[in-house]
């Protein structure tokens, strides 16, 4: 009697125990099911890492600055071609670019944001003796020069809002030593003229040392830019030594190679073959300047001369050897 009662209560044990084991391993082996339950309904939403921008392409960058100018600036680009003409001198963001004579800024506005943070923008202005040749200068305009490369970093801040080259300047002819051999690019874009002009005439070698100050201020392999009113071969070279505005390809060329640089290549992309001067006329009768002579109708020297459009240009690259 009593081995009974000690086996069923043995067989009781046994299907209890077994019972227990069968309803744990029904539970999930790491946590319980009310502990997996609260996990669910109570842990926070991880979002994603967001994905870092891509750098927007230089082509869609200067598209992009292009278009964002003004409308008194978009008139000339089908004269000046400044995609085209930036992009076949293969200036691109970041660079350190010096622009020569940048004047009321008509380059420097499209420099500045293509440039952007990461580069920088060199103002180069005329010599500071060669402005006393000009005939419309006046003793109140050469007393201001002096506070030029002040005043002109002033007014380049008026010029771009939002990822700005930072602007630095100085004068041809007195490059300080800090600047030599740090840029990427220097443009010459319708500068040449009257730094020739001048040097014919004897005053100073203020082209020669232009040409000296493109080449220190660039690092080896740098490129030296050239967009200048171009005199056909044939024209007398008198009248093509910059005093109306135009200049011969060749002597272009060869200043610069006298200066150590190399012509690397030229663009058709500034050419106009309807401008075709004759020995009595200037570069300034043709848009913008439009420029009149005393003799014959105003108006009618304006429209033929805006039908011609902007002067026919060399567009010339030039490299800085790597030695």
């Amino acid at each position: 009697m009593g081995f009974h009662i000690m086996e069923g209560l043995e067989m009781k044990h046994i299907v209890l125990v077994l019972f227990l084991l069968l309803m744990v391993g029904c539970q999930p082996a790491d946590q319980p099911a009310e502990l997996e339950q609260v996990s669910e309904e109570t842990a926070p939403e991880v979002a994603p890492e967001p994905a870092a921008p891509e750098p927007e392409p230089e082509e869609n960058r200067l598209a992009r600055v292009l278009a964002e100018q003004a409308p008194s600036i978009q008139a000339r680009f089908p004269y000046r071609n400044p995609y085209e003409t930036l992009n076949f001198f293969g200036i691109e963001p970041g660079m350190t670019v010096v622009e020569a004579l940048p004047g009321g800024g008509w380059y420097t506005r499209i420099l500045l944001p293509f440039l952007g943070e990461e580069g920088k923008l060199i103002a180069a202005n005329y010599p500071l003796a060669l402005f006393p040749h000009f005939d419309w200068v006046s003793e109140e305009f050469l007393a201001g020069l002096p506070a030029w490369p002040e005043t002109f970093a002033n007014n380049a801040g008026e010029m771009c809002f939002v990822d700005c080259a930072p602007v630095a300047a100085f004068w041809l002819g007195d490059l300080p030593e800090e600047l030599q051999g740090t840029a990427d690019a220097v443009l010459f874009i319708r500068i040449l003229q009257n730094l020739a002009r001048f040097q014919n005439e004897g005053v100073d070698d203020f082209l020669d040392q232009s040409f000296a100050d493109a080449y220190a201020v660039l690092r080896p392999g740098g490129v030296l830019g050239v967009v200048q009113h171009e005199a056909r071969e044939d024209m007398p070279d008198d009248w093509a030594n910059g005093t109306f505005g135009y200049l011969k390809k060749s002597f272009v060329v060869a200043r610069a190679e006298a200066a150590g640089f190399e012509l690397a290549g030229e663009s058709a992309v500034n050419e106009n073959p309807a401008d075709q001067p004759t020995v009595e006329e200037s570069v300034w009768r043709l848009p913008p300047t439009l420029m009149v002579h005393e003799n014959g109708d105003p108006d009618e020297q304006r429209a033929r001369h805006e039908a011609i459009g902007e002067s026919h240009r060399m567009t010339l690259k030039f490299v800085k050897p790597e030695r």
